[in-house]
């Protein structure tokens, strides 16, 4: 991961990319977690079948998308809602500009100790 520190402008930049890969992560999440149960019992029959497969699948996508986050510096908070943060300064200090799936710009940060439910308007 980068060392790299976003504004307002350049956290806007990314959300294109956001909103085509946030969900993917989430499907890719829940197809992990699914196919975990279904592998856990097709194992003792036949080695994992066609359950095994689509963990592998799954497993292959979520991967390259969240190194893909990891590698632009942009922080998963949480895959289900597609909550994100920037890592940031604001008056001289470190913060996390914060943005979650389904909202229109980034007009949000919080104190790099603080979490989404301290976080302030920019």
């Amino acid at each position: 991961m980068t060392d790299r520190l976003f504004d307002a402008e350049r956290a806007e930049a990314a959300l294109p990319m956001l909103r085509e890969l946030l969900p993917r992560v989430r499907e890719s999440r829940r197809a992990l977690i699914e196919s975990s149960a279904r592998i856990s019992e097709a194992v003792q029959a036949d080695g994992g079948g066609v359950a095994g497969s689509e963990w592998f699948a799954a497993q292959q996508s979520l991967r390259a998308d969240l190194t893909l986050l990891a590698d632009e510096g942009i922080l998963l908070r949480d895959p289900e809602t597609g909550l994100v943060d920037f890592p940031s300064e604001h008056e001289g200090r470190r913060v996390f500009l914060c943005w979650r799936l389904g909202e229109d710009t980034v007009a949000w940060f919080h104190e790099e100790r603080a979490g989404f439910s301290n976080r302030k308007p920019l």
